[in-house]
């Protein structure tokens, strides 16, 4: 149950971020709004404001704006045509499309802002302590614990990790004596590290290194935020995620991670659950991380995206006219098909998930 209350919490804010993003551009140019629709699906309740229908619908997994005038073809009365998105100029039509995607970069910010102005910005303090031990790995066969804190290697000092780390390379592949605090006692082990491929997040070798299977403890201090300070961090997690975002989606598409990594509603579900689990501002955060994702797919230049109608008018601004409606129409549809079939994707990689689990 609390994963279900999770995921309507999280969606339902990021969706509606979004189609505000885009109600609130088009009203700034005078673009007549008839529908205001959070999800899809049967009708569960609607609001008459003005000129606009606002609706909540069944599914919680989308949204949309309908303006007057959407399609190029779409009939108008004479007396409203000024008010119709298409006959608005191009770079206002590019600014309406865009506002939804920016403005799930911008709750991005504000979200983990906050989250820093409550919660405070980590700093991690530097450590010898040994977090992780690679089970088979030198450390595991020499009998190097958890917890275990490295004092000095060969004889040399160290106080924090590059030190340790700068140790072990040093060895070249010959055995290193590890002194150890252990549970308030001090001990010397000895251990011969072995060249071992270092790969990236992706899972890529970028390297071989002598290593002996240790990884750091992180130890982090939470220090009070100003706004200032918080507005800096959130803006410097919000940049580092669309990096992040973008390149994960280009190694997926050159195949270094696999599709199989692809997660859909389920995924989302689960893991907004397991967040609500240890805190709201765990969940604040992972909404922020997912409002970054939606702003950066939906930037995607396919047809049926945000990113595929900014593609349309950025050719139609270059071009001094619009596609034709028989190419547009076309490529529409391959968009569909495309968005269909990672839809799919997304769902079978879940359900494949839920199965191997159960």
């Amino acid at each position: 149950m609390s994963a279900v209350f999770a995921f309507i919490i999280v969606l339902g804010v990021l969706i509606l971020v979004h189609e505000l993003g885009h109600f609130l551009v088009a009203k700034l140019f005078r673009v007549r709004v008839l529908t205001f629709a959070l999800g899809f699906g049967p009708r569960l309740f609607s609001l008459r404001g003005g000129e606009t229908d606002y609706q909540v619908r069944a599914f919680p997994l989308g949204g949309y704006v309908k303006m007057l005038g959407e399609q190029p073809d779409e009939p108008v009365p004479e007396e409203l045509r000024p008010r119709s998105f298409s006959a608005k100029p191009v770079w206002q039509r590019l600014l309406i499309v865009l506002a939804g995607p920016l403005s799930n970069l911008a709750a991005a910010v504000a979200i983990f802002s906050l989250v820093a102005l409550i919660g405070g910005i980590p700093h991690p303090l530097p450590t010898t302590a040994i977090g992780q031990v690679t089970p088979g790995s030198p450390a595991d066969q020499a009998g190097v614990r958890a917890e275990d804190v490295i004092t000095a290697i060969n004889g040399q000092k160290v106080s924090d990790w590059p030190q340790v780390f700068a140790g072990v390379k040093a060895s070249g592949g010959r055995p290193v004596t590890l002194a150890l605090e252990r549970a308030g006692k001090a001990i010397e082990i000895t251990a011969t590290p072995a060249k071992s491929p270092v790969k990236n997040l992706f899972g890529e070798v970028v390297e071989h290194r002598y290593l002996l299977g240790i990884t750091q403890k992180e130890v982090v201090r939470y220090e009070p935020a100003t706004i200032v300070a918080a507005l800096l961090d959130g803006l410097a997690q919000t940049r580092f995620y669309i990096e992040f975002t973008a390149l994960s989606l280009w190694k997926i598409i050159q195949r270094v991670v696999p599709a199989s990594q692809l997660g859909g509603p389920i995924l989302i579900a689960q893991m907004a659950g397991q967040q609500l689990k240890t805190g709201w501002l765990h969940l604040m955060s992972f909404m922020a991380v997912l409002s970054v994702n939606l702003g950066i797919i939906n930037l995607f230049p396919i047809p049926i995206l945000d990113g595929g109608h900014i593609l349309f008018f950025s050719v139609e601004a270059l071009r001094r006219k619009p596609l034709t409606l028989r190419a547009q129409g076309i490529l529409q549809q391959v968009g569909i098909v495309l968005l269909g079939s990672l839809m799919l994707l997304a769902f079978y990689n879940d359900l494949a998930r839920l199965f191997a689990k159960g």
